[in-house]
Protein backbone atom coordinates (compact mmCIF):
# COMPACT_ATOMS: atom_id res chain seq x y z
CA UNK A 1 0.00 0.00 0.00
CA UNK A 2 0.90 3.66 -0.30
CA UNK A 3 -0.18 6.93 1.88
CA UNK A 4 -0.46 10.01 -0.11
CA UNK A 5 0.25 12.75 2.54
CA UNK A 6 1.17 15.73 4.28
CA UNK A 7 3.40 16.08 7.59
CA UNK A 8 1.22 18.67 9.17
CA UNK A 9 -2.44 17.31 8.37
CA UNK A 10 -3.91 15.90 11.09
CA UNK A 11 -6.13 13.85 9.21
CA UNK A 12 -3.02 12.03 7.41
CA UNK A 13 -1.77 11.71 10.84
CA UNK A 14 -4.19 9.83 12.18
CA UNK A 15 -4.07 7.42 9.26
CA UNK A 16 -0.18 6.95 10.16
CA UNK A 17 -0.87 6.56 13.41
CA UNK A 18 -3.50 3.75 13.02
CA UNK A 19 -1.08 2.23 11.05
CA UNK A 20 1.85 2.18 13.42
CA UNK A 21 -0.70 0.84 15.79
CA UNK A 22 -1.77 -1.51 13.53
CA UNK A 23 1.75 -2.97 12.39
CA UNK A 24 0.87 -2.51 8.63
CA UNK A 25 3.42 -1.54 6.18
CA UNK A 26 3.17 1.19 3.11
CA UNK A 27 5.25 3.40 1.19
CA UNK A 28 4.65 7.18 2.54
CA UNK A 29 4.82 9.79 -0.23
CA UNK A 30 4.67 13.55 0.80
CA UNK A 31 2.69 15.68 -1.47
CA UNK A 32 2.02 19.23 -1.72
CA UNK A 33 -1.63 20.15 -2.38
CA UNK A 34 -1.21 23.76 -2.25
CA UNK A 35 1.26 23.29 -5.48
CA UNK A 36 0.20 24.21 -8.80
CA UNK A 37 2.14 20.76 -10.38
CA UNK A 38 0.26 18.48 -7.40
CA UNK A 39 -0.86 15.31 -8.97
CA UNK A 40 -2.77 14.27 -6.05
CA UNK A 41 -5.80 14.69 -8.56
CA UNK A 42 -5.05 11.33 -10.27
CA UNK A 43 -5.64 9.44 -6.78
CA UNK A 44 -8.27 12.15 -5.68
CA UNK A 45 -10.56 14.22 -7.56
CA UNK A 46 -11.15 15.96 -4.25
CA UNK A 47 -7.21 17.06 -4.56
CA UNK A 48 -6.74 16.01 -0.90
CA UNK A 49 -4.86 14.57 1.31
CA UNK A 50 -4.50 11.44 3.18
CA UNK A 51 -4.84 8.82 -0.17
CA UNK A 52 -4.46 5.29 0.26
CA UNK A 53 -3.46 3.58 -2.53
CA UNK A 54 -3.96 -0.23 -2.57
CA UNK A 55 -1.87 -2.75 -4.05
CA UNK A 56 -3.98 -2.89 -7.14
CA UNK A 57 -3.97 0.30 -7.70
CA UNK A 58 -6.90 1.46 -6.08
CA UNK A 59 -7.71 4.68 -3.86
CA UNK A 60 -9.06 5.26 -1.04
CA UNK A 61 -9.44 8.57 0.64
CA UNK A 62 -10.83 10.21 3.20
CA UNK A 63 -9.34 9.78 6.41
CA UNK A 64 -12.41 7.85 8.39
CA UNK A 65 -13.05 5.65 5.52
CA UNK A 66 -9.09 4.95 5.78
CA UNK A 67 -8.56 3.81 8.94
CA UNK A 68 -12.58 1.62 8.93
CA UNK A 69 -10.38 -0.17 6.30
CA UNK A 70 -7.35 -0.33 7.87
CA UNK A 71 -8.68 -2.14 11.06
CA UNK A 72 -10.43 -4.42 9.55
CA UNK A 73 -6.66 -5.47 7.99
CA UNK A 74 -5.27 -7.24 11.09
CA UNK A 75 -6.78 -8.08 14.29
CA UNK A 76 -3.75 -6.63 16.15
CA UNK A 77 -4.76 -3.46 18.01
CA UNK A 78 -8.15 -3.11 17.17
CA UNK A 79 -9.09 -0.35 17.46
CA UNK A 80 -13.02 0.37 16.28
CA UNK A 81 -15.81 -2.47 17.71
CA UNK A 82 -17.33 -4.23 15.04
CA UNK A 83 -20.83 -2.84 16.49
CA UNK A 84 -23.59 -1.56 18.10
CA UNK A 85 -22.98 1.08 20.71
CA UNK A 86 -19.57 1.39 21.38
CA UNK A 87 -19.08 1.49 18.14
CA UNK A 88 -21.05 4.34 17.78
CA UNK A 89 -19.42 5.82 20.34
CA UNK A 90 -15.99 5.47 19.08
CA UNK A 91 -17.22 7.11 15.80
CA UNK A 92 -18.66 9.91 17.39
CA UNK A 93 -15.80 10.75 19.22
CA UNK A 94 -13.68 10.54 15.52
CA UNK A 95 -16.43 13.07 14.29
CA UNK A 96 -16.15 15.52 16.86
CA UNK A 97 -12.28 15.83 16.77
CA UNK A 98 -12.81 15.85 12.54
CA UNK A 99 -15.08 18.70 13.49
CA UNK A 100 -12.63 20.46 15.67
CA UNK A 101 -10.10 19.88 12.76
CA UNK A 102 -11.82 20.89 10.28
CA UNK A 103 -12.85 24.24 12.10
CA UNK A 104 -8.73 24.86 12.85
CA UNK A 105 -8.37 24.38 8.91
CA UNK A 106 -10.91 26.62 7.99
CA UNK A 107 -9.91 29.62 10.07
CA UNK A 108 -5.96 28.88 9.20
CA UNK A 109 -7.05 29.12 5.81
CA UNK A 110 -9.26 31.88 6.23
CA UNK A 111 -6.34 34.24 8.27
CA UNK A 112 -3.24 33.28 5.84
CA UNK A 113 -4.09 31.59 2.17
CA UNK A 114 -2.38 33.73 -0.19
CA UNK A 115 -5.32 33.73 -2.60
CA UNK A 116 -6.85 36.57 -0.80
CA UNK A 117 -5.88 39.87 0.41
CA UNK A 118 -6.33 41.35 4.13
CA UNK A 119 -9.13 43.22 3.12
CA UNK A 120 -10.90 40.25 1.73
CA UNK A 121 -10.83 38.14 4.80
CA UNK A 122 -13.19 37.58 7.27
CA UNK A 123 -12.90 37.86 11.13
CA UNK A 124 -16.20 37.06 11.63
CA UNK A 125 -15.58 33.85 9.70
CA UNK A 126 -12.44 32.83 11.79
CA UNK A 127 -14.49 33.73 15.24
CA UNK A 128 -16.92 31.50 14.02
CA UNK A 129 -14.75 28.72 13.69
CA UNK A 130 -12.82 29.16 16.76
CA UNK A 131 -16.18 29.12 18.33
CA UNK A 132 -16.66 25.77 17.11
CA UNK A 133 -13.03 24.88 18.05
CA UNK A 134 -13.59 26.00 21.74
CA UNK A 135 -17.31 24.16 21.69
CA UNK A 136 -15.28 21.17 20.80
CA UNK A 137 -12.85 20.80 23.46
CA UNK A 138 -15.52 21.38 26.17
CA UNK A 139 -17.27 18.66 24.58
CA UNK A 140 -13.99 16.52 24.83
CA UNK A 141 -13.43 17.54 28.25
CA UNK A 142 -16.71 16.57 29.62
CA UNK A 143 -16.70 13.04 27.42
CA UNK A 144 -13.72 11.96 29.04
CA UNK A 145 -14.12 13.26 32.53
CA UNK A 146 -11.72 11.29 34.54
CA UNK A 147 -11.74 7.76 32.20
CA UNK A 148 -7.95 6.74 31.11
CA UNK A 149 -9.13 6.79 27.90
CA UNK A 150 -12.09 8.56 25.60
CA UNK A 151 -14.10 5.71 25.28
CA UNK A 152 -13.51 4.22 28.40
CA UNK A 153 -10.37 1.69 30.01
CA UNK A 154 -9.36 0.96 26.44
CA UNK A 155 -7.12 3.08 23.80
CA UNK A 156 -9.41 3.05 20.48
CA UNK A 157 -9.49 5.30 17.36
CA UNK A 158 -11.40 7.84 20.14
CA UNK A 159 -7.99 8.49 21.26
CA UNK A 160 -6.04 8.87 17.58
CA UNK A 161 -8.18 10.83 16.43
CA UNK A 162 -8.41 13.25 20.00
CA UNK A 163 -5.03 13.03 20.17
CA UNK A 164 -4.22 14.36 16.71
CA UNK A 165 -6.63 17.00 17.19
CA UNK A 166 -5.00 18.72 19.89
CA UNK A 167 -1.68 18.02 17.95
CA UNK A 168 -3.03 20.57 15.48
CA UNK A 169 -3.76 22.71 18.26
CA UNK A 170 -0.28 22.89 19.31
CA UNK A 171 1.15 22.99 16.27
CA UNK A 172 -1.08 25.60 14.44
CA UNK A 173 -2.86 27.36 17.36
CA UNK A 174 -0.44 28.13 20.35
CA UNK A 175 -2.44 31.17 21.49
CA UNK A 176 -5.46 28.43 22.34
CA UNK A 177 -3.99 27.47 25.96
CA UNK A 178 -6.31 24.51 25.83
CA UNK A 179 -4.81 22.71 28.70
CA UNK A 180 -5.47 25.86 31.14
CA UNK A 181 -8.83 25.06 31.12
CA UNK A 182 -9.11 20.90 30.38
CA UNK A 183 -6.47 19.49 32.68
CA UNK A 184 -7.77 16.10 31.85
CA UNK A 185 -7.26 16.06 27.81
CA UNK A 186 -3.63 17.85 28.43
CA UNK A 187 -3.01 14.28 30.64
CA UNK A 188 -4.46 12.40 28.18
CA UNK A 189 -2.48 14.20 24.89
CA UNK A 190 0.78 13.80 27.62
CA UNK A 191 0.11 9.85 27.72
CA UNK A 192 -0.74 9.77 24.10
CA UNK A 193 2.48 11.54 23.02
CA UNK A 194 4.40 8.95 24.72
CA UNK A 195 3.11 6.01 22.38
CA UNK A 196 5.52 5.11 19.81
CA UNK A 197 2.75 5.33 17.34
CA UNK A 198 3.03 9.53 18.33
CA UNK A 199 6.03 10.02 18.50
CA UNK A 200 6.81 8.92 14.88
CA UNK A 201 4.46 11.08 13.26
CA UNK A 202 5.46 13.88 14.96
CA UNK A 203 6.35 16.43 12.06
CA UNK A 204 7.49 20.04 11.94
CA UNK A 205 5.58 22.25 9.73
CA UNK A 206 6.22 21.24 5.93
CA UNK A 207 3.27 22.75 4.33
CA UNK A 208 0.11 25.11 4.28
CA UNK A 209 -2.10 23.10 5.94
Amino acid sequence: MKLIGSNTSPYVRKVRIVMSEKKLDYQYILEDVWASATPIRASNPLGKVPCLILEGGESVFDSRVIVEYLDTLSPVGKLIPSQGRERAEVKTWEALADGLMDAALLARMEASWSGRTDAQRSQNWIDRQLGKIHASLKAMGTGLADKPFCSGIHFSLSDVAVGCALGYLDLRFGDIAWRDSYANLAKLHDKLSLRPSFVETLSGPVSAA
